[in-house]
């Protein structure tokens, strides 16, 4: 049997990802190291993780350095059941440890997230309920332009900015494209068009950001993109808040109150007990609640446990990581 172990911060967090079913799957087709390894207890179980072949985790995932992984000589695959790996994975990418994430599964709620405040910012529904919070504001509340054919920009087209495309076909929405990496051929095959961000930013009634948070795009999204945009038009980021020149933002926001920005990321985040976010009419912040949360987890546990037994069977894995994949993934 595969010699595997939970990494993560605790049993009740890990079981609420891969639920009852899929935990008593794994234990049941591999010899199962306990307790689970947390940060805190690593060192003490370390001695006992020379034969470890495979890690099952999730958030909480913690760094391993070259003396760690030299202590587990055998490790084979890691399978992740949450998002991004950057924190974790590159010492064992560079090993030739297999890394697995269920960042195709946690991109469904991030899109999810975004088809909703869409649909709702082409009704004007954010500004309109700042409106209606006063009796004689609400008299000529504003609304919106509605959704049939409008245009909605969305930056990044990896598996979140894929999906929500698939999500809006239905509304009969017009869709538009920011991403460096995305050919013309693929963003034919999409049914998008391919825009510069400048367009973007000109075109879209509703502006949604999916980068990722590279190198490349730290501050992409400056005051002239923000300031450009069309007269009551909304800005969403459920992707990565170091992606914004935030005090562009918040000048543009301030200048011009017929936009309003729908924050789920912010960088630092959550912002500073000072930050004039929070103080802003035409500013909605959430708490990075885009990705899954509550039951919607078990789907990333679900994919994790696909992969593995697709792993077993040597068959191709959907969702692994490689170094290159890394430069330009959240």
């Amino acid at each position: 049997m595969v010699r595997a172990a939970f990494f993560g911060r605790n049993r009740d967090s890990l079981k609420q990802v891969y639920g009852e079913a899929n935990w008593q799957r794994i234990a049941e087709c591999c010899d199962i190291h306990w307790p689970v390894v947390t940060a805190e207890n690593f060192n003490e179980q370390l001695p006992r993780l020379a034969e470890l072949e495979v890690i099952f985790s999730s958030w909480g995932m913690f760094p391993l350095t070259e003396e760690h992984l030299n202590a587990m000589p055998k490790l084979k695959a890691v399978f992740y059941a949450a998002g991004s790996v950057k924190g974790f994975a590159v010492p064992l990418l560079q090993r030739g440890v297999t890394v697995v994430s269920a960042w195709g599964a946690n991109a469904v709620p991030v899109a999810e997230f975004a088809l909703a405040q869409i649909l709702l910012a082409n009704k004007g529904y954010f500004r309109n309920i700042r409106d209606c919070a006063d009796p004689e504001t609400r008299r000529r509340a504003f609304r919106g332009v509605g959704n049939f054919g409008e245009t909605v920009a969305i930056l990044g087209a990896g598996m979140v900015g894929r999906t929500l495309i698939e999500f809006l076909k239905p509304f009969q929405l017009h869709a538009i494209v920011f991403d460096p990496f995305l050919t013309a051929g693929q963003a034919s095959e999409l049914g998008v068009g391919k825009v510069t961000l400048n367009d973007a930013f000109k075109r879209g009634r509703v502006v949604t950001n999916h980068l990722a948070s590279v190198p490349e795009t730290q501050g992409l999204l400056r005051g002239e993109h923000f300031a450009s945009m069309r007269q009551s038009a909304v800005f969403i980021n459920a992707g990565r808040g170091a992606t914004v020149a935030e005090n562009d933002l918040i000048d543009v926001l301030r200048e011009r109150p017929d936009l309003t920005a729908l924050l789920d990321v912010t960088h630092p985040e959550p912002p500073r007990p000072d930050s004039p976010l929070y103080e802003l009419p035409n500013v909605f912040l959430s708490s990075h609640i885009a990705g899954a949360i509550g039951p919607e987890r078990a789907r990333l546990g679900n994919a994790m446990l696909e992969e593995f037994t697709s792993w077993l069977q040597g068959k191709p894995l959907r969702y692994a990581v490689t170094l290159d994949m890394l430069k330009t993934m959240a």
